[in-house]
């Protein structure tokens, strides 16, 4: 593969359901400390390439390379430890637990063991939690809280908190300002930036352009399973209400934003792109 470019590099990637190609050839890569929107509408083909990286599904064609290493997860828990971590817009927390126990579940930490088992070191979870919170500048009153008790926009913040606690090399969001109001959408999206602050490799999925354009770096656009179009932000321009990237004026697609389609290409009002 040459020089050692990216965190993760997916390679001709293609999967079918019932003899229908749900992927065919997609190529996706996300460097070190990269935040890479992944957006298509509803059928692009976002969710499998994602299950696929996540080890839930594997690949029929086609090849993943992370940290340069050829890799082929056989389920989540391997790629969770290689690093990586996915957030589920639904699944991502336990309602009826609490923040710690979330935090933990299935990584607790132990004071000592006896055979198989073990005795919980609550404490120190305790601790741990609180810190991983403060991490993230999530202000919570305990670590027994129940999760059922926050916002949509706190339990982001409490996975995204985890995966760091965890030194989760990539993090997958999965839609995670969907349904949130706008001011949890803007505090999901700093959780984002904290991630990359502390050069955390992270992949945002999305149908809205809107949320994903102000903290991604490179924006990657699939539809019918099939990627059109990969560029990055600086390649385009908010000035004279135009998207000037060479990339998306070649690039002829739909976007489903708002449930309206909204043709992407010149004469883009720059609106399009301010968080709701």
């Amino acid at each position: 593969m040459g020089e050692n470019r990216y965190l993760v590099e997916m390679v001709n990637i293609h999967k079918w359901f019932a003899g229908v190609c749900a992927l065919r050839g997609v190529n996706f890569a996300v460097g070190y400390g990269e935040i890479v929107g992944l957006v298509g509408d509803n059928g692009a083909g976002k969710s499998t390439l994602i299950k696929i990286l996540s080890g839930f599904y594997p690949p029929d064609e086609g090849k993943i390379f992370f940290e340069g290493e050829e890799k082929r997860f056989s389920s989540p828990r391997e790629a969770r430890k290689l690093g990586i971590e996915t957030i589920y817009q639904e699944a991502a927390m336990v309602p009826k637990m609490s923040i710690m126990r979330n935090i933990f579940m299935g990584r607790e930490l132990l004071r000592f063991r006896m055979g198989p088992a073990g005795y919980l070191d609550i404490p120190r979870m305790e601790e741990e939690s609180m810190m991983a919170l403060q991490g993230v500048d999530l202000k919570l009153r305990s670590p027994h809280a129940l999760v059922d008790e926050l916002s949509g926009g706190q339990r982001q913040g409490v996975a995204i908190a985890r995966a760091m606690y965890f030194k989760s090399k990539l993090v997958i969001l999965d839609e995670p300002t969907n349904n949130l109001s706008v001011k949890e959408s803007q505090r999901v999206l700093e959780f984002i930036r904290e991630l990359k602050r502390q050069n955390i490799s992270s992949i945002f999925i999305s149908h809205n352009l809107y949320h994903v354009y102000p903290v991604a770096d490179r924006i990657v656009i699939l539809s019918h399973g099939e990627k059109i179009g990969d560029f990055r932000k600086e390649e385009t321009s908010r000035g004279n209400h135009q998207i000037n990237g060479s990339a998306l004026i070649k690039v002829y697609c739909l976007i489903s934003v708002n449930s309206e389609l909204v043709r992407v290409g010149s004469n883009v009002n720059p609106d399009f792109f301010k968080i709701l």
